[in-house]
């Protein structure tokens, strides 16, 4: 069974907790000690309804105020498919925990409140979408009870956010009516909306194409650990650990080690400790070399064909994510996938506002959930590739080498 991550954006009310309820009850995929745990919780019951937003808003705070701090992830699974859900904030003063909730996401579902229409933060989750290269956009156009079920509303906010996604260049857009507080078109299709032809939410989520997402000609495998147990009947062992992040490989393949730019070939393929033929992407396996050339943890283990690109200055958007501000110069450790070097970043050329795509040249600071394109030297080379080409090998994060603290999310142009 596969696994589909996707996130939820919106506004702040538009019900993103709400709908991620919904999506958990009606799929009867609550426990029912949290089911009696959200009914006591629930305030101002009627009719015996209860709050579905608590089951994602578990922080004291979110409770109190009924808004989203934190990103919260939530697992559940129907017989077509596994979720993992990330609900992430709508403030702006939260769009690091936006930008680290979606850095994984395979889909994100815009949530577009009937009554106010696409509004700025609609056009800074859809921005950050682009900037995230996430492949499918859901545009769930919720609250439409409070709008009689009107088709006209619906269709005049569809046509609304198809301009925004031009402008970005968002691909795959799909748009659904729904009421998440009610249940209509999330996990059932409702018979309210007699002019609606699409499907429910949870049927585009369970179906929606994501085999064609996943590199298979650009082959990188990032070394995770060195095996070699050194004992006597595994005197000559030594193998290379990892995940397979994009492409495939195969025994008696032609392989290069980056950076170091040595070539070998691939003598064997251990799978769950049974030897394989092949491997695929998101595979954990170990690699076994011909020859016994110095590979260690970070290094690439990549084919001659499409090759990453190897340079010790990245040209990179950053987010930062600390409290205290980004000064040029500072120094920095950046880690992308195993690798990790010193660095220091030399220049920043501009901040990006976030809601308009206007940019500030030569900003005399970088505060925190600021996201700005800058130039990046590291101490030693690193094998990447564009972020927008293949996110899996172009996204990195930058750590303060004194606390260790992950201070910015760093996508390499």
């Amino acid at each position: 069974m596969d696994l589909l991550r996707f996130i939820t954006a919106g506004s702040v009310d538009d019900g993103k907790s709400t709908l991620i309820g919904r999506l958990l009850f009606d799929s009867k995929s609550i426990m029912i000690d949290q089911l009696e745990a959200i009914e006591k919780q629930t305030k101002n019951r009627q009719a015996g309804e209860i709050d579905l937003a608590l089951l994602t808003d578990g922080l004291r705070a979110e409770r109190e105020q009924g808004i989203t701090i934190d990103v919260a992830y939530k697992y559940f699974s129907t017989p077509k498919r596994k979720f993992i859900i990330a609900d992430a904030p709508g403030h702006i003063q939260y769009t690091r925990n936006m930008i680290t909730g979606a850095s994984t996401a395979d889909l994100m579902i815009v949530l577009i409140d009937a009554r106010n229409g696409v509004v700025e933060q609609t056009r800074r989750h859809s921005i950050i979408a682009s900037l995230l290269n996430i492949p499918h956009v859901i545009v769930a156009i919720n609250k439409m009870d409070l709008v009689d079920y009107a088709e006209e509303v619906f269709n005049n906010i569809a046509m609304d956010y198809a301009e925004v996604a031009k402008s970005l260049g968002l691909k795959d857009i799909r748009y659904i009516p729904i009421s998440a507080l009610d249940g209509d078109n999330i996990v059932d299709k409702s018979g309210k909306f007699t002019w609606y032809t699409g499907d429910s939410l949870l049927h585009v989520l369970e179906n929606i194409e994501t085999e064609k997402d996943i590199n298979y000609t650009h082959a990188r495998f990032p070394v995770q650990y060195v095996i070699r147990p050194q004992t006597e009947e595994l005197h000559d062992y030594r193998g290379y650990a990892g995940k397979v992040i994009s492409g495939t490989y195969r025994r008696g393949e032609k392989v290069i080690v980056q950076p170091s730019g040595i070539e070998t070939t691939i003598k064997a393929i251990e799978k769950n400790g049974t030897e394989t033929e092949e491997a695929v992407p998101h595979q954990s396996v170990v690699i076994h070399l011909e020859d016994d050339v110095d590979v260690s943890r970070g290094d690439l283990i990549v084919k001659q064909e499409n090759p990453p690109q190897l340079s010790q200055q990245l040209e990179v958007f950053i987010c930062w994510m600390d409290s205290k501000p980004l000064v040029p110069g500072n120094k920095y450790l950046l880690q992308l996938n195993s690798r990790r070097v010193r660095s220091v970043v030399k220049e920043i050329e501009y901040k990006l506002d976030v809601n308009t795509l206007q940019k500030k040249f030569a900003p005399s600071t970088v505060e925190l959930n600021d996201v700005i394109k800058a130039t990046i030297k590291t101490a030693s080379p690193i094998p990447y590739d564009s972020y927008k080409e293949l996110r899996e090998n172009g996204g990195a994060i930058l750590i303060d080498e004194t606390s260790f603290v992950t201070v910015a999310a760093c996508m390499i142009q």
